[in-house]
């Protein structure tokens, strides 16, 4: 059998003996049709919000709009939802100031090249845009999270009489599902607030996982912070394997973002079917331009694996490792041991950069051997305890000699970032 995987903004081939193969996991997202254009979708959601004024209702008389938007590292087809949401908001207010403030969380700023790329070039030269910075811009002081933490949000954001915020709903490997009150935690707080969330207790909570969001302690301070930044409309669309629109919906911060998450449910659960080596991806680019991004991937593998199975992701990574304190935890380490335990020992306001990554890397690799095909490089890899091949049949040799048995099964994980698996 030939699998198709997203790899970059290509595809690799793997190829696998009919033998070995027990199961492709794919999300019904993939395949499903929704008969109307991906803007009629856009415009119908916002015609008929959930639980919610019109938009058109909340920006009449409106001085200062701002629409939150997820940053580079996220495939919202902002070239489509962004020209729907201006349109709609000029339609009934055309004195107010518009800002659109990147939602950066804790990545890097995104280049110009990204912004155009995202945006259309008419919207990077004509509305105000802001990325924001965790570390640098200045935050309001909002009391604290539900789990104790500073609530600190940007004041970009807080200064609006009308926050908006546009995302894309899919899995989360540890909050459940991405899109809604992620707008703003972790996308547009300080530093200091993303760490206290993004805490090990809460990690490692087992409530913190694909798909699940009651009980789920980071969902939890999340809406917290988006009841508290007065976030008054969302719109969050569904996208498929070629990051189209498949469904969007708009509305209440919570009740839309639900409903979306409800429909997500409902065509990306699979059934594990536990095999001895699993080969997935990130879901191509922009997800999988770094190691950082990849770990997502890897759960989705994780999670239909034999105990002692080996894990194969496919992820460009033109990026690099992603982030500077997650290499070197590995880097500097003698393994996954060691990294897991000095994790584990550090309370909730003694979180470290990008320890969240490190933490669930770190469980996957006490449990399974992981096999990179990237182009991040050799070295870099192998620096953080993880094992590359150059190619698919590179990977599939190293993991067979690994099992050590001729009767070895695999499962295919196409998309790793899209399924829940169950």
């Amino acid at each position: 059998m030939k699998v198709e995987l997203p790899y970059g903004k290509g595809t690799r081939t793997f190829e696998i003996e009919d033998d070995h193969l027990r199961a492709v996991l794919v999300s019904r997202a993939h395949s499903y049709r929704p008969g109307k254009s991906e803007t009629i979708l856009v415009k119908e959601a916002l015609e008929n919000p959930v639980n919610s004024p019109r938009l058109e209702d909340l920006a009449r008389g409106k001085k200062n709009m701002v629409i939150i938007s997820s940053d580079h590292t996220r495939p919202v087809p902002s070239h489509i939802t962004m020209p729907v949401l201006l349109e709609t908001l000029r339609r009934v207010n055309r004195e107010g100031k518009i800002t659109i403030l990147v939602a950066t969380g804790v990545h890097r700023a995104s280049s110009e090249e990204e912004l155009r790329s995202k945006y259309t070039d008419e919207i990077v030269d004509t509305v105000d845009i802001h990325i924001h910075d965790s570390v640098r811009d200045p935050m309001v002081d909002l009391g604290r999270l539900p789990s104790g933490g500073s609530l600190l949000i940007s004041k970009v954001a807080m200064e609006a009489d009308l926050l908006i915020a546009e995302g894309f709903i899919e899995p989360h490997f540890f909050a459940g599902f991405s899109g809604g009150r992620k707008s703003v935690l972790p996308g547009v707080v300080s530093y200091e607030t993303v760490l206290a969330n993004h805490c090990s207790e809460f990690i490692d909570s087992e409530f913190a996982r694909t798909g699940i969001l009651e009980k789920n302690p980071l969902h939890i301070d999340m809406l917290h912070a988006a009841k508290e930044a007065g976030l008054a409309f969302i719109l969050n669309v569904v996208i498929d394997a070629d990051k189209k629109v498949i469904k969007a919906f708009a509305g209440h911060r919570e009740d839309a973002h639900y409903e979306g998450c409800r429909f997500v449910d409902s065509l990306a659960g699979v059934e594990a079917s536990p095999a001895d080596i699993v080969v997935t991806t990130n879901g191509g680019y922009p997800l999988d331009q770094n190691i950082y991004q990849s770990v997502k991937g890897m759960t989705a593998a994780e999670a239909t694996l034999k105990e002692g199975g080996v894990i194969i992701i496919a992820a460009e990574c033109r990026d690099g490792h992603g982030g500077e304190a997650f290499y070197e935890t590995f880097a500097g380490s003698s393994g996954a041991r060691e990294v897991m335990d000095e994790i584990l020992s550090k309370g909730r306001e003694q979180t470290m950069p990008d320890q969240w990554e490190s933490q669930v890397l770190a469980r996957i690799l006490l449990k399974h051997e992981v096999i990179m095909v990237t182009d991040a490089g050799q070295k870099m890899v192998e620096d953080m305890h993880l094992h590359y091949a150059a190619d698919l049949e590179e990977a599939m040799a190293k993991a067979v000699a690994m099992i050590g048995r001729d009767d070895y099964q695999v499962t295919v994980v196409p998309d790793g970032v899209s399924v829940i698996v169950r």
